[in-house]
C-alpha cells in the first residue's frame, strides 16, 4: 500500500460511493419521472407509492453507511484510550477522559512518539477538532481498515 498522509487518508468504498449509492438515487428519479407521468390516471397512487419506496431504499443504504461509521469510531475510541494508556506519561494518562471522540480519531494517526506532544496541544486548546490535529502529525500512523 501507498505511504499514507493527511491529504489521502480518506477513504472511499468504490461499491457504495460510486455504484449502490448511484443507482439508488437514479432509481428515486426515475419513480418521481414516473410518478409526474402518472398524475390524474388510475394508478398514480402505485406511482407515489414507488416514489416512497424508492426514498426508503435511499434512506437504508444512508443509515447502514451512517451505522458502521459510527460503529468504527466507538471502536477507534476505545482502542486509542487502550494506547493512550500505554504511552503517554503519567500527568497526561489522567486527562484521558477529557479527549473527545473527535480528539481521539485525529490522535489515532500520530505516532507514539509523538503522541504526547500532540495530546498535550489537544489539552491545552491548541488544537481542536480531528482535522487539526491530522494537518499537524509529522509521523503518520496509517490506518488502511477505515471503510
Amino acid at each position: 500500500m501507498s505511504e499514507q498522509h493527511y491529504s489521502n487518508h480518506r477513504r472511499f468504498d468504490p461499491r457504495f460511493h460510486f455504484f449502490a449509492f448511484p443507482i439508488l438515487a437514479i432509481n428515486v428519479l426515475v419513480a418521481i419521472y414516473f410518478f409526474v407521468r402518472e398524475i390524474g390516471r388510475a394508478y398514480a397512487w402505485m406511482a407515489v407509492w414507488n416514489v416512497i419506496v424508492a426514498f426508503a431504499i435511499v434512506m437504508i443504504a444512508y443509515l447502514v453507511r451512517t451505522y458502521a461509521t459510527a460503529l468504527q469510531d466507538r471502536i477507534i475510541r476505545l482502542e486509542e484510550r487502550v494506547r493512550l494508556e500505554r504511552v503517554l506519561p503519567a500527568d497526561l494518562r489522567e486527562r484521558i477522559d477529557e479527549l473527545t471522540t473527535r480528539q481521539l480519531i485525529g490522535l489515532r494517526f500520530c505516532d507514539d512518539a509523538e503522541v504526547a506532544d500532540m495530546t498535550r496541544a489537544v489539552l491545552s486548546g491548541e488544537l481542536r477538532g480531528a482535522s487539526s490535529i491530522k494537518k499537524r502529525i509529522t509521523r503518520w500512523r496509517p490506518d488502511h481498515l477505515r471503510v
